[in-house]
């Protein structure tokens, strides 16, 4: 099937955004009497869940400092929700343990959750985290946990069967999408400054109205858009930063324990919800004793048949290169660049031991296969969901996407001409307003 030389709706990249977006498209046109699936097309330049969305750890969780993150994941969470089976999602809870240092933002994070409606249990005190954490996990034994939040909603997803799930959906309604299509440019209207055609890699294809849903390749698109490669942005303290990079990468470090994923069942046989732990204890090698850490550090875990064991992940890295000089092909697994080595191997299984001392000793159970990716960054981590060029919307996630599925949703009723609160907080216009996200004491630059 040849592209097509003119489309209503061209959305750019196949993974949760873009499918998303394509699939709750195609829904509210039909459902207006205004359109259907067949004036919209998707465009990979790879194929469905080939990047970012379909290697993800897949924690769908509701944890976060700011106000305007915690709204729009309870939006996601519910759009998980409503189709779980066909979405590989398993709705176990998310839980937090995390040190004092820490303490009052996860109890901010508590007391707004409940306000919204947004079920969860907060254990104050070292004693009485323990007992809480022992009370799920015998053998727990982390250290300086001064603050449990405990999601009742959430869990994990598998990533790459709800990728195909979406883009079923999509399909479902008429939407086609198009694998092995590179953008290359765009075409600007003569008169105005909107967009009137994507130049691909198989031609040019005039439309109506584009959505960009790139993932790491953003900055990519951006450029190619002549959007600005340097912004200013007002900080929270009313001062002003000239020049500052609109993209920066981040390297993603996750694997997997290769061991029987019941491994980690709770004391009463359940499968357990995700753990997160943050802790400025001291992490020492479970292999020879040596000291890792004596910094603030943090690890994410779950048993996944998906993945074949325990999987999880540790906070990432900054990559400090000009992004420029950051190579984002081959992506995942297979780029040369950016895949986990022996350092955190060590690292994240001590850390795992840290926690639960079912995991001393498992070292050697790692499964040793290509693992990592990379993010593209906005200049205070948090997405942007704007208009640019007057029929151009970016989704740009900022490496929060995967478990934000319902973004596309919202971004199909702003498409079809009804604003959405829930992404005011994320309009381009906060950086010279100075209306950036609170920052919070996590040691992740998402949180």
């Amino acid at each position: 099937m040849g592209i097509p030389k003119h489309v209503r709706y061209l959305v750019v990249g196949a993974g949760v955004h873009g499918l998303s977006t394509a699939y709750h498209l195609a829904v509210q046109l039909k459902t207006r009497g205004i359109g259907n699936g067949q004036d919209i097309i998707v465009l990979d330049k790879s194929s469905v869940g080939a990047g970012a969305s379909g290697i993800a750890c897949g924690v769908i969780r509701n944890n976060y400092s700011q106000p305007a993150m915690r709204e729009i994941m309870a939006h996601s969470v519910e759009v998980w929700e409503s189709d779980p089976k066909a979405f590989s999602y398993y709705p176990v809870g998310y839980i937090q343990a995390a040190p004092e240092v820490m303490h009052a933002d996860v109890a901010s994070i508590s007391k707004q959750q409940n306000e919204i409606g947004y079920e969860s249990v907060l254990i104050e005190g070292e004693k009485e985290c323990s007992k809480y954490m022992r009370g799920i996990f015998s053998d727990w034994q982390a250290k300086n946990i001064a603050v449990v939040l405990h999601e009742k909603r959430g869990g994990y997803a598998n990533n790459l069967p709800s990728m195909k799930a979406l883009a079923a959906k999509a399909e479902g309604e008429g939407v086609r999408i198009f694998s092995g299509i590179r953008v290359t440019g765009f075409r600007k209207h003569a008169a105005s400054n909107s967009i009137e055609a994507v130049e691909t890699s198989q031609g040019v294809i005039s439309c109506e109205y584009t959505v960009i849903s790139a993932g790491p390749w953003i900055k990519n698109i951006w450029e190619l858009l002549e959007l600005p490669k340097y912004i200013v942005v007002k900080d929270l303290d009313g001062k002003v930063h000239d020049n500052v990079p609109m993209w920066v990468f981040w390297f993603l470090r996750e694997g997997t324990l290769g061991v029987d994923p019941a491994t980690q069942k709770t004391n009463s046989g359940e499968f357990p919800p995700v753990i997160h732990v943050d802790t400025d204890a001291s992490l020492f090698s479970d292999l020879n004793g040596k000291l890792i850490t004596n910094r603030l550090w943090g690890i994410y875990y779950k048993p996944d048949f998906n993945f074949g064991g325990v999987q999880g992940g540790l906070m990432p890295l900054k990559i400090d290169a000009d992004p420029d000089e950051v190579n984002v092909d081959p992506y995942g697994p297979n780029s040369p660049d950016y895949i986990v080595g022996d350092d955190f191997v060590e690292t994240w299984v001590s850390a795992l031991a840290h926690c639960q001392k079912r995991f001393e000793g498992k070292l050697s159970s790692y499964k040793k296969e290509a693992s990592g990716g990379i993010g593209a960054f906005t200049p205070d981590n948090f997405p942007v969901f704007d208009v640019f060029h007057d029929n151009c919307y970016i989704i740009a996630d900022s490496n929060h996407g995967y478990k934000m599925i319902g973004i596309g949703k919202l971004v199909a009723e702003e498409i079809t001409g009804k604003k959405q609160c829930l992404l005011e907080p994320f309009r381009f216009s906060r950086y010279t307003e100075g209306r950036l996200h609170p920052v919070s004491n996590s040691p992740y630059p998402w949180s």
